[in-house]
């Protein structure tokens, strides 16, 4: 029986929704912001915020979990390193799932293949998260270059 066994199967295997939604918090660690249906944002954003989670406690033990769950160790390192830290201060809710949407009658915001609902996937403290432009250093200033003309 099933109950309260609440997954969202997305009509794959165990193994295959595993690999999609570790995929998908990868990209969405590295990206910032991922654009999929609203079916696999939901279920993929579990996944992110008990990495965030992971990512907070900063042990080697969470580092390891972390890295057996997403199976790519310079997202994981992204994850401690940069997106952990501004999550700090917050009690859950890292994420926010925006649905896409449009003024074009009833197919707006849907996938053209399959009528699929789109959503972005991203960071609730994302401005926080980009990194501040830096200044660019001036060039060194050269000699100011003799054309033939002046020459003359």
């Amino acid at each position: 029986m099933r109950h309260l066994k609440r997954t969202a199967k997305l009509g794959r295997t165990g193994e295959h929704r595993n690999a999609m939604l570790a995929n998908l918090v990868c990209s969405l660690i590295k990206h910032k912001r991922v654009t999929t249906s609203l079916a696999k944002a939901k279920a993929a954003r579990s996944v992110a915020e008990k990495m965030v989670t992971l990512g907070k406690q900063g042990t080697l033990h969470a580092r390891r979990l972390a890295v057996a769950r997403l199976h790519q160790e310079d997202a994981v390192k992204m994850l401690f390193k940069e997106i952990a830290p501004t999550q700090q201060e917050r009690h859950g809710g890292y994420t926010r799932i925006v649905k896409l949407g449009g003024t074009k009658g009833r197919w707006a915001g849907r996938r053209q293949g399959d009528a699929s609902q789109r959503a972005i996937l991203e960071w609730v403290d994302l401005q926080s998260m980009t990194p501040a432009p830096t200044e660019a250093k001036p060039a060194a200033e050269a000699a100011p270059v003799e054309t033939k003309a002046e020459s003359k």
